[in-house]
């Protein structure tokens, strides 16, 4: 029965084709309202697959709706982000430990940093360490590193490099902050693992060539982190 399995949510902002790809026909349509929602029964959970779109706003309100509607008491995201380091070269994966909004800012009225929330001590929002832990446990070949997010697209090389010496950011892309506030805020678990799919260097057209790429080795990863908590 259901109940007796864990419930899960993967939260999926638009690499949806990984996810068919990868299931098939173990996934049941259980679309409702507006969203694109897929169900996967495993050995030991049941996992809600919703694909939110791209964007904080639509990450979060995706995020609510797979904690408030199927009760999933942790929640998966994997995807594809820009490398803002030499070392985040394509199709590097890493597991996010932090995550900046960057365009978030409300300092003039707080006198508090930009990007700062208040409800935390500095302007890093933080992913829940154990689950950081475990995930490298599980995946070795996982980089722990913050990620810079906000509602842009970043695929200039100075503009990437900014981010990284202002934030000490690794990769940056458009959802993170939106999912772990949201989860955080509900008290339920998150793990966000990410491959790189366009270089520093990289821009649009390296990102539209290997975003399928890059999705695949990313939920690869993810899925090999899953049953490991078993």
């Amino acid at each position: 029965m259901e109940n007796k399995k864990k419930i899960m949510g993967m939260l999926v902002a638009v690499e949806i084709e990984a996810v068919l790809q990868r299931y098939g026909e173990r996934l049941e349509d259980v679309s409702e309202s507006a969203y694109s929602i897929k169900r996967l029964e495993a050995d030991d959970y049941i996992m809600y697959i919703l694909k939110s779109g791209a964007g904080e706003i639509a990450a979060a309100a995706g995020t609510q709706f797979l904690i408030t509607r199927y009760s999933c008491g942790f929640i998966l995201n994997f995807g594809v982000v820009g490398g803002l380091t030499e070392e985040m070269s394509l199709a590097k994966t890493c597991v996010i430990e932090s995550v900046v909004h960057y365009d978030f800012d409300t300092s003039t009225i707080d006198s508090c940093e930009k990007a700062r929330y208040l409800e935390y001590p500095s302007i890093y929002i933080p992913a829940p360490g154990e689950l950081v832990d475990m995930a490298i446990k599980a995946e070795p070949g996982l980089k722990r590193v913050i990620c810079a997010s906000a509602d842009k697209f970043v695929d200039e090389p100075d503009k990437k490099r900014a981010l990284h010496l202002e934030y000490n950011a690794d990769i940056c892309e458009m959802e993170a902050a939106g999912i772990l506030l949201t989860c955080n805020r509900n008290g339920v678990p998150c793990l966000m693992i990410k491959a790189v799919s366009d270089a520093i260097e990289g821009g649009c057209e390296e990102f539209a060539a290997q975003v399928d790429r890059s999705a695949a080795i990313c939920l690869d990863a993810a899925h090999r982190i899953i049953e490991s908590m078993k």
